[in-house]
């Protein structure tokens, strides 16, 4: 079975403070990074097509920018790749530091950039190149975040732990979509589309720095320490992966599409295409946004307690036939323009998602062993992510422009979760987690028990 392994534990369980630590981390690093990701995301549909990407017909414009929302998924890949290579060699703590380094480089550098007006072609080219850095960032954060909490977790609470990373997307949504809805009140229209629009993403200094301080304090997962001290450090872990689990990494992403996917479009697409084709104000749908963002914090949370209890696979599934099956009401209410109506859809689609997020981080990371495991997660769950969320809104926008219906894109996303579905029904889950032994005393040294 994927994942087996036998192993001693030579240290002695870490504490409940460590552990303490190892959440705070996890989550506020996870959450500032998603922040980083995800005012991008609104950026590009409310500012960059007029800044960066000037057309005379807005359309365009909204498809450029969107189109480079989707370069860093495209990138996302390549730095789960790189960095689960030497995550899996030199420790997940390096390679989280580098990641928020990555990210929040590159989302400062985007709040400085000049706009096509003063630099012409140069800016939109800049703005792809910090795009990507941004993907290459996120893309080893997602993995290591997870392995950092998995591997500190004690047996009966593994799902748990690893939701604390996934709850780090809901609050990054709720972070980054509050400070655009107070620049965009406190500064008129013309300040926001002149120079507002940056202080987002120059805000993401200050919070780097925090994330920075608290991953610092964290030490390197038991799972690593031990594979350490016992020579099982693999020299080519992204090799020994596809060789040996290609069909589980393929599986795996497969379970990651549907839910990025519905997530992209809820919090990314449907700002531009609420506003221009609903005509709902953009303030409406941000607090619309934040408010399904909060569901699904806590719902992810929920999800993950039910997941320890009676299984991660019956919780995915429920999760999977959710989603699929809302395809299709879910425009049917957002279409009718009423906010009630709007927030009804996203949180039956939000909670719907959460039971596939609750569970999948511990379920993915559970597949592999200790020595490939920061390749096999980043590489499973990214190409999940860019086959399912990163172009999703770019995929729904053609269709619409195409059909003028939302049908194709409701098909479409129906698609995605049906193929989510099979995919859980066809992996194998182990039934028990087999992450590194634990002993008696973890249950003690649970905080969160």
């Amino acid at each position: 079975m994927p994942g087996t392994e036998v192993q001693s534990n030579p240290s002695p369980p870490p504490t409940a403070r460590e552990r303490r630590k190892v959440l705070g981390a996890s989550f506020i690093g996870t959450a500032i990074e998603w922040y980083d990701f995800f005012i991008y995301g609104a950026a590009a549909s409310m500012i960059f097509g007029p800044q960066f990407f000037p057309s005379e017909d807005p359309m365009t414009g909204t498809l450029a920018a969107f189109a480079t929302f989707a370069v860093g998924f495209i990138a996302r890949p390549i730095g789960g790749i790189v960095m689960g290579h030497f995550g899996d060699r030199v420790g997940r703590k390096k390679m989280l530091l580098i990641s928020m380094l990555l990210m929040g480089g590159a989302t400062v550098a985007i709040g400085l950039l000049p706009n096509y007006a003063a630099i012409g072609v140069f800016a939109p080219i800049l703005l792809v190149t910090l795009r990507f850095m941004q993907g290459l960032g996120v893309g080893g954060e997602w993995g290591g975040a997870v392995l950092m909490a998995v591997e500190y977790a004690p047996a009966h609470r593994r799902t748990l732990y690893g939701a604390f990373p996934q709850m780090g997307l809901p609050a990054g949504v709720i972070t980054s979509n509050i400070v655009f809805i107070i620049v965009t009140s406190i500064f008129a229209p013309e300040v926001f589309s002149d120079w507002g629009w940056r202080v987002p993403f120059l805000l993401s200094g200050a919070l780097i720095l925090v994330a920075l301080y608290l991953r610092v304090q964290v030490e390197e997962t038991p799972s690593f320490r031990n594979a350490r001290a016992h020579g099982d450090v693999e020299s080519s872990p992204l090799k020994k992966v596809l060789r040996e689990h290609g069909g589980t990494v393929a599986l795996a992403g497969a379970i990651s599409i549907a839910c990025p996917a519905f997530g992209y479009i809820y919090s990314v697409y449907l700002l531009s295409y609420g506003t221009k084709e609903l005509g709902i104000a953009q303030s409406t749908l941000l607090e619309l946004i934040v408010a399904g963002a909060v569901v699904q914090l806590i719902s992810i949370y929920i999800a993950a307690i039910l997941a320890d209890r009676y299984g991660q696979r019956p919780i995915f599934l429920a999760g999977a036939a959710v989603v699929a099956v809302w395809a299709f009401p879910f425009f049917m209410l957002v279409n009718t323009a009423s906010p009630l109506l709007i927030f009804v859809a996203f949180v039956v689609m939000l909670l719907g998602t959460s039971l596939m997020a609750g569970p999948q981080a511990a379920m993915i990371a559970a597949l592999f062993p200790a020595n490939i495991r920061y390749s096999g997660t980043s590489i499973a769950y990214q190409i999940g992510s860019i086959l399912g969320g990163g172009f999703a809104p770019l995929i729904a926008t053609g269709l619409y422009a195409r059909f003028g219906s939302t049908t194709p894109t409701s098909i479409y996303l129906m698609i995605l979760g049906l193929i989510s579905l099979i995919a859980i029904a066809t992996l194998r889950v182990p039934s028990a987690q087999p992450i590194e032994s634990t002993t008696a005393g973890d249950r003690q040294a649970d905080p969160v028990t």
